[in-house]
């Protein structure tokens, strides 16, 4: 399980892609874990539409665990429209 760290904001987002990409590189199932995610911004929300993209690219399965009303509220906010990651969105 990959856990993203409490601020998904442009200040860690070099340690946050590094470690993603070495998780992703090294398991065929995913797990994204957002549970701890207090703070977002938009970069944090495009690395979560990026990693989204390079998990499908690679024919690997993406399970996304305990989504954060943060991350939700923030990408609804932002009005992004990508079915590729509002399919993780919870249903209303």
């Amino acid at each position: 399980m990959f856990k993203l760290p409490a601020e998904l904001t442009i200040a860690n987002m070099d340690e946050c892609k590094a470690k993603f990409i070495e998780y992703v590189d090294q398991h065929d199932e995913i797990t994204l874990d957002d549970s701890e995610v207090n703070r977002i911004d938009t970069v944090g929300i495009q690395l979560l539409l990026n990693a989204i993209t390079y998990i499908s690219a690679q024919n690997k399965t993406l399970t996304w665990q305990n989504q954060s009303s943060i991350v939700e509220q923030s990408i609804k906010l932002l009005g992004i429209n990508e079915p590729i990651l509002n399919q993780y969105l919870k249903e209303e």
